[in-house]
């Protein structure tokens, strides 16, 4: 029997990991503010939401920033799948973990 030969190269099933960062534009940003405002609806986005800003994406992971650390916690636990499916849509590239930070870490 013949050695078996593999063309598909191990790295590129890794590749959406190894993109390099990208700063969202404020288009971006607010396109996904605007998204989730539509969903979630006007007075649980300005509870929760406001001040909120996404900043950039590095591989699948999108950071945000958000006004304090309780409400960073909250949307992180609360709206990290739906941000990702949002995020996903706005930037047309596979959007898999949401990472919500306080400001005072910016």
């Amino acid at each position: 029997m013949p050695p078996t030969t593999f063309t598909a190269s191990c790295i590129r099933a890794a590749l959406p990991y190894l993109i390099g960062m990208m700063k969202l534009t404020r288009v971006q940003d607010q396109a996904i503010q605007a998204l989730m405002a539509g969903i979630v609806g006007a007075e649980t986005f300005d509870h929760v939401f406001a001040g909120i800003r996404f900043d950039e994406i590095e591989g699948t992971m999108l950071y945000a920033f958000a006004r304090n650390e309780d409400v960073a916690s909250d949307i992180e636990d609360s709206y990290s799948p739906l941000i990702a499916a949002v995020a996903s849509r706005v930037m047309n590239r596979q959007v898999d973990v949401v990472v919500v930070m306080p400001k005072v870490l910016q």
